[in-house]
């Protein structure tokens, strides 16, 4: 019995499990196959002690010193069989749940072994592309030193030279996009003539279009939101603008980045540019029903985090090439990013949304104080008319912000006119700040309460319950205008529009303290506006001097018109007008008075030749200030970034989903980047200087990955192929590079010139690999005729030429096909800059109609770079010669070839007119080859030509692999 004691009484310690020897076994037994270095269940690995510990998505699955909390031990020990662990094989031994509860209750200690140490050690920290771009290379290095190493290597050597013509060609699509415009000139091209033409087409204003359309399709960039909405964007195109001119002023790539970020932030001189470059952020696709329209808090929060998805990964995507978005759900399982620091750079964001901003916010301060004392001016001027000459005072005119938006800005037609949908049944709604108007409301059934407390009746039911607004304006001309003889879309005349199912409530004795008059009548002319969806709508309009209806007008038809004129007493108190849904419609449509006024009932017989002096001096001073108004320009805007200076705070979301926050983070980004500090602040950082800190993160001279992207997409689009071939994915699941020297000698190239985007283009189009051909060689064959011959060694070695042992020839991509053949049908219309061209029908609708059309007319023959671009309804000719869908980040174009672009090419109504332009402008047969080729044809072409008309011709040589492919 002693004995029994005296064992009993040995200390806990000492019979504490011993890991390596019970636990780890039975780790790496039963749990490894689903929580190790191959598959990790719940993002959780037990195969190490960094990461055991860490836990999985559902945080620390080890609690040490409490094996009843653990979440390893309870899933262990469930009797669930849907949640016990391990889910295959027989349940643990008792035994075997006893050794695990006795070491986690005694600490958990786990001792490090050689594969504990290694785990400390991330092997993905040692991936080519995140070690420091070499610096150390030999002065006389040039491309060729890169690429002819490789090619011996391999037993291999450059192809010749291409010919003259080939390299023209070459040159001019690859930097400008167009065709040469003249080869008169058909002897070789010297070292110096070659370089000399180089840099004439680094210095035209057409490069900057070229390579502005690479880097728009990198960013998804579109002149509509996208989505059900797929609303218009009528100013995103400064943004498009604004890259042509940057790559034409070759400014430096790191600024380039900086002002696309953070631009706004920069310390510089020139805001219309800082401005416009911020549409980088809003280039992508936009929500509008989650973002804005919707009522669901939830709908809202997954719309928001997609919003902040998509700017998070183009940017990091187009300027480091990496796939960031993985880690929105879990961390990276390739690359080493953490969940929380791709949650870090949405903290970055958190306070960006997408919307106009001002171009020059200074500029647009100025005007706006113009316009305030112009209008003030104006007010006074109208005044002392009125009481001068009794004129009247306009309605239109004191209409302001009764409805919570500056109506006097607005405008009254459908697709301009907005509404909340709140339903507000018998609201009234004070407006306490504008001393003219006392109420709007919402009638909503036969009775309704208005100012004092009295009730109004004889009102129709409405259909509707909607919170509509009250807009002024001068009519424009979207629609019909015109009212009993009077066009209302012409200078002067002022309309007070309204929706149907709303009203306004006048405080008469102020308009007669603002006007000077006492008596007064109430004139003007009532019509209806229906949509042309909605024909058959009807509106009812009523007025009301106090609680008396003095006026009324039941199922107004659309176009249809009443004239206004009814007696306003001296002692009425309120005037109130009430527009109303007359049934058979949707309620939404607008009842709008033209020229409303408030005119004396007593007019002035005579006045005296001092008063009549006086008045044409005031009629004079306010034509001349209604003049200056006009003259004033709206504000020039951009599509761009809305900044909350005060950004919400960002949580950790469990597998993406916004309904399921964890842990806070801070502004910043990866921490294995050790280049610069990758944390940007706090939660109380300004919101600007967030991007700006990321900003200068990314363009950080020791960045590993943003000078090799660059130029790495640069090579891909002189060679069609990148030397990484999966341009936007420098990480672990990526391609490595095919001459990583070379890479890196670009990128040094780049970093100690300036970051010149130009100086690299050179580079590359001046070394032999860029010059080589991209077929064989022209010899005499058996029969003694020239023909083309191949080596097969080459092809059998390197059949996907990664080693550039020759160069490789592409198809045309849509864009510059197209500018190609208006280039040579002579249509081509080379205006730079300013809004895309529309070659679409457009009709406003909950979800807007873009109706291709292909009219025959210059203002739709400029470059294709000025395209509006819609989004969701793609452009058939384009779409099929695989332009990419600005849904999707587009780093490399796909290259198909399908038996639908061959038809393209000869039926497409485009094809056919300029087929038919090309044959005016040619004249000849001869003429055709040469401006489609731009080499004479040979004997046998021109005969066989003359066998078929010139039109027929034309549409043949458009259809031509020769017209098609740049060799």
């Amino acid at each position: 019995m002693k004995l029994l004691v005296s064992i009993l009484c040995v200390p806990s310690a000492l019979l504490a499990v011993e890991f390596d020897r019970e636990i780890r076994p039975l780790l790496q037994e039963r749990c490894i196959e689903c929580h190790g270095e191959k598959k990790q269940k719940g993002e959780l690995r037990l195969d190490a002690k960094v990461h055991a510990f860490k836990g999985g998505h559902d945080g620390p699955a080890i609690l040490a010193g409490k094996a009843d909390a653990s979440p390893l031990f309870q899933r262990v020990t469930s009797t669930d069989e849907d949640e016990r662990m391990p889910p295959k094989g027989n349940p643990l031994t008792p035994a075997q749940i006893s050794l695990i509860r006795e070491w986690i209750n005694s600490g958990a200690k786990w001792p490090e072994n050689a594969t504990d140490k290694a785990a400390l050690t991330d092997k993905r920290l040692q991936h080519w592309s995140v070690q420091p771009i070499r610096k150390d290379f030999p002065a006389n290095a040039t491309i060729d030193t890169f690429i002819e190493a490789k090619l011996r290597e391999n037993n291999l050597t450059m192809s010749p030279q291409a010919d003259a013509r080939t390299l023209k060609r070459r040159l001019h699509f690859d930097l400008l996009g167009l065709p040469p415009s003249d080869m008169s000139d058909k002897s070789d091209l010297s070292d110096q003539a070659y370089e000399a033409l180089v840099d004439s087409l680094l210095a035209s204003p057409h490069f900057g279009e070229r390579q502005a359309r690479h880097w728009l399709d990198i960013v998804h960039y579109a002149d509509t939101h996208g989505f059900e909405r797929d609303q218009l964007r009528p100013n995103a195109w400064r943004y498009r603008d604004y890259v042509i001119d940057t790559f034409n002023a070759d400014k430096p790539y790191d600024l380039f980045i900086k002002e696309q970020i953070a631009g706004d932030a920069l310390a510089s001189d020139s805001r219309i540019t800082n401005h416009a470059s911020l549409g980088f952020l809003s280039a992508g696709p936009f929500d509008f029903v989650g973002q804005v329209e919707t009522k669901s808090p939830m709908l809202n929060r997954a719309a928001r985090a997609l919003d902040l998805d998509d700017m998070v990964t183009q940017t990091l995507t187009a300027t480091m090439g990496i796939t960031i978005n993985c880690a929105r759900c879990h961390d990276h399982k390739l690359d080493p990013i953490t969940q929380e620091e791709y949650y870090r750079l949405w903290a970055v964001f958190a306070g960006v949304k997408r919307g106009d901003r001002e171009l020059d916010p200074a500029e647009s301060k100025r005007l706006a104080a113009e316009k305030a004392r112009l209008n003030k001016e104006l007010a006074q001027t109208r005044t002392q008319i009125a009481k001068l000459a009794g004129e009247g005072f306009e309605l239109a005119k004191v209409i302001p912000e009764a409805s919570g938006i500056d109506v006097r800005n607005g405008s009254i037609t459908k697709d301009k006119f907005g509404y909340h949908r709140d339903i507000q049944t018998n609201r009234l709604q004070k407006v306490p700040s504008v001393p003219s108007v006392l109420w709007v409301f919402v009638p909503s059934g036969p009775k309704l309460p208005i100012a004092f407390k009295q009730e109004v009746t004889g009102i129709p039911a409405t259909s509707g319950h909607f919170w509509d607004t009250i807009a002024n304006h001068a009519i424009n001309a979207q629609r019909s205008t015109t009212l009993a003889g009077t066009d209302f879309a012409t200078k002067g005349h002022s309309m007070l529009a309204m929706h149907a199912n709303s009203g306004i409530t006048f405080d008469l004795a102020k308009l007669r303290e603002q006007s000077g008059l006492k008596a007064m009548r109430l004139t003007g002319l009532v019509g209806f506006g229906a949509s042309k969806e909605a024909a058959a709508s009807k509106a009812d309009f009523t007025v009301f001097v106090d609680t008396d209806l003095k006026f009324q007008k039941l199922k107004l038809r659309k176009d249809e018109t009443a004239a206004l004129d009814l007696e306003v007493p001296a002692k009425a108190k309120t005037l109130t007008l009430i527009a109303t849904d007359g049934g058979d419609g949707i309620g939404n449509d607008l009842l709008f008075i033209g020229d409303p006024k408030l005119v004396p009932e007593i007019a002035e017989t005579r006045l005296t030749e001092a008063d009549a002096a006086q008045l044409q001096q005031l009629r004079a001073k306010a034509q001349k200030l209604e003049k200056a108004l006009q003259a004033i320009p709206e504000p020039e805007k951009v599509y761009a970034i809305l900044s909350d200076p005060k950004p919400p705070v960002i949580k950790v979301q469990r597998r993406g989903n916004p309904e399921d926050e964890a842990q806070e983070v801070t502004p910043g980004a990866f921490s294995w980047v050790k280049h610069a500090s990758a944390a940007f602040g706090d939660q109380n950082t300004p919101e600007a200087q967030r991007r700006l800190a990321l900003a200068n993160w990314i363009t950080h001279p020791d960045n590993p990955l943003t000078a090799r992207v660059i130029v790495n997409r640069l090579w891909h689009h002189h060679f069609g192929q990148g030397l990484v071939n999966t341009p936007s994915d420098f990480g672990i699941g990526g391609n490595p590079p095919s001459h990583p020297e070379l890479l890196d000698f670009l990128a040094r190239e780049l970093m100690t010139h300036r970051w010149s985007l130009k100086h690299v283009h050179k580079l590359i189009v001046m070394s032999k690999a860029y010059r080589q051909r991209s077929t064989g060689v022209m010899e005499n064959g058996s029969d003694g005729k020239p023909t083309l011959q191949h080596s097969t060694a080459p092809t059998l070695r390197d059949s996907s030429n990664r080693l550039l042992w020759r160069q490789n020839p592409r198809r045309l991509d849509a864009e510059t096909l197209r500018d190609t053949v208006l280039a040579v049908s002579g249509k081509l219309n080379l205006a730079r800059g300013g809004p895309g061209y529309r070659d679409f029908n457009y009709t406003e609708a909950y979800a807007p109609i873009y109706d291709y059309i292909t009219p025959d007319k210059p203002e739709l023959w400029r470059r294709s770079i000025y395209r509006f671009i819609v989004r969701t309804t793609p452009h058939q000719f384009m779409t099929t010669l695989d332009c990419p869908d600005p849904a999707n980040f587009t780093p490399a174009r796909a290259q198909t070839t399908t038996a639908l672009q061959a038809l393209t090419l000869s039926n497409n109504e485009f094809m056919l007119q300029q087929a038919r332009h090309l044959a005016e402008r040619a004249k000849t047969p001869e003429r055709a080859f040469q401006l489609c080729f731009q080499r004479d044809a040979t004997p046998a072409e021109l005969a066989a030509a003359k066998q078929i008309d010139l039109f027929s011709l034309c549409r043949m040589l458009l259809n031509a692999n020769e017209f098609v492919y740049v060799d």
